[in-house]
């Protein structure tokens, strides 16, 4: 059952569940708790699964100055705190992952294993071509089911269109009482268009684990890979035949890698070096 939560002026809308070290899950552009079905369901049995709406998503307000990742970051590390938890394995996917790479900088002490899907340092110039597409299609496309299947087939892999896996999606989105307006969608978008952390990546001292999806045209594997040669002693891989969200399009394989780095994060140090 989630609650609000009162952090960083906000009340953050929250959702936790299971038992066990604890997981943050950090979504991405106007994704909810929701986006997490799969890794609440399917991890809660071995963590204590935390996921909440970023500022201006879902069932979490935001306010009228500027939206900068940094604020994310902040509001992600006073979900933390709100709830008590001392530290967590953190999750973030897309813009959620950049959000990660931030909270890792500003607030090291809160993150014990970092895992970053579908991720890059700052936007080359095809990313940032398709943010602006984006933020230009949000307002342009007819009506929000055609949005969400022409934004879908950037995100989501051939096989997940044609099994109805993407459909499905959609039309929970369209049921999903708590939309996002356009305007928060372009203000997400503008502060991850605006963010650079590739100076800052070579601070993290956090176990991290990179994941990138082969097919996957937007946050493409070489923008991952920058990330993880950066971040000092991070693990990298290709899902070759996944996309943006793998998570999502095969939450098993997902869960059971992340499971699998966070398992090793957990073990005594001799048994990590081992």
């Amino acid at each position: 059952m989630g609650q609000h939560v009162h952090a960083e002026g906000l009340d953050i809308w929250t959702e936790q569940v299971g038992s066990g070290p604890d997981v943050l899950l950090i979504g991405g552009l106007g994704d909810t708790v929701e986006s997490w079905q799969f890794q609440l369901d399917g991890l809660a049995d071995r963590y204590r699964i935390t996921a909440f709406d970023n500022r201006g998503a879902g069932r979490t307000a935001i306010t009228e100055e500027e939206l900068t990742v940094e604020q994310l970051a902040d509001d992600a590390a006073g979900v933390l705190r709100a709830l008590g938890v001392p530290a967590a394995h953190v999750a973030g996917f897309s813009g959620g992952s950049v959000i990660a790479q931030e909270l890792t900088l500003r607030h090291p002490e809160l993150v014990r294993g970092l895992v970053l899907q579908s991720t890059w340092p700052a936007m080359d110039p095809y990313l940032r071509s398709w943010g602006l597409f984006v933020r230009w299609l949000v307002e342009a496309a007819p009506g929000e089911r055609e949005f969400l299947e022409w934004f879908s087939m950037f995100i989501y892999t051939p096989r997940a269109h044609s099994d109805g896996t993407v459909g499905r999606f959609i039309d929970e989105v369209l049921a999903f009482p708590h939309k996002q307006p356009t305007e928060n969608v372009q203000r997400h978008l503008d502060a991850f268009l605006g963010h650079d952390t590739t100076d800052g990546l070579p601070r993290i001292a956090t176990p991290t684990y990179v994941l990138a999806g082969g097919r996957d045209i937007t946050a493409r594997p070489e923008l991952g890979r920058t990330v993880a040669d950066l971040i000092p002693g991070a693990r990298f891989q290709v899902l070759a035949e996944e996309s943006h969200q793998p998570f999502q399009e095969a939450p098993e394989q997902w869960n059971g890698l992340v499971d699998a780095f966070w398992q090793e994060v957990e073990a005594p140090d001799a048994t990590r070096r081992g």
